[in-house]
């Protein structure tokens, strides 16, 4: 009897761990909704103001329904809300992009943000049009390490045109 007390109560706690770790974080399910269609751009880009407004019309994120479970999408935005780039002290270019964002300004995407557009301005329009690259959006396209957050120089590759 006390063996068959002890199971259960094992059993128990058990199953009340497992249902209570079903709940995923903000960054993982970030990563499982919005990066099975694009990149996972990292947070800091963007203010909160700016993931708030594109939380709230995934409806229509870019000519696309991406909404997903509710309570989900309420869990995302508030990972967003504490890791955008006027949540915490942003250093190096991460601090640059985010600087360069007017306070009146909500870009939806980070090509729109004023530093995005002059570090590319000068890439011609022939590179980033071809097949491999698409769109400035594609930045796994020339950057090998922008899922890790490194843009740097040295390690930009365009398709078809080697090293920038």
């Amino acid at each position: 009897m006390k063996k068959m007390i002890l199971t259960t109560l094992a059993l128990s706690i058990t199953l009340f761990a497992a249902n209570n770790s079903n709940a995923m974080s903000g960054k993982a399910l970030y990563k499982q909704e919005c990066t099975a269609c694009h990149m996972g751009f990292q947070t800091e880009f963007l203010p909160k103001r700016s993931w708030n407004k594109m939380m709230n019309t995934l409806e229509d994120h870019f000519g696309v329904d991406a909404t997903f479970d509710k309570a989900d999408e309420k869990t995302v935005k508030e990972y967003f809300a504490s890791n955008s780039s006027n949540s915490k002290r942003n250093y190096g270019e991460m601090a640059e992009f985010a600087r360069s964002i007017r306070s009146s300004e909500t870009p939806l995407a980070i090509t729109e943000i004023p530093k995005f557009k002059r570090e590319h301005r000068r890439i011609p329009k022939r590179m980033i049009v071809q097949k491999e690259v698409k769109s400035l959006s594609n930045c796994m396209a020339c950057h090998s390490d922008a899922q890790k957050g490194s843009y740097r120089e040295r390690n930009i590759l365009i398709p078809n045109y080697g090293i920038w």
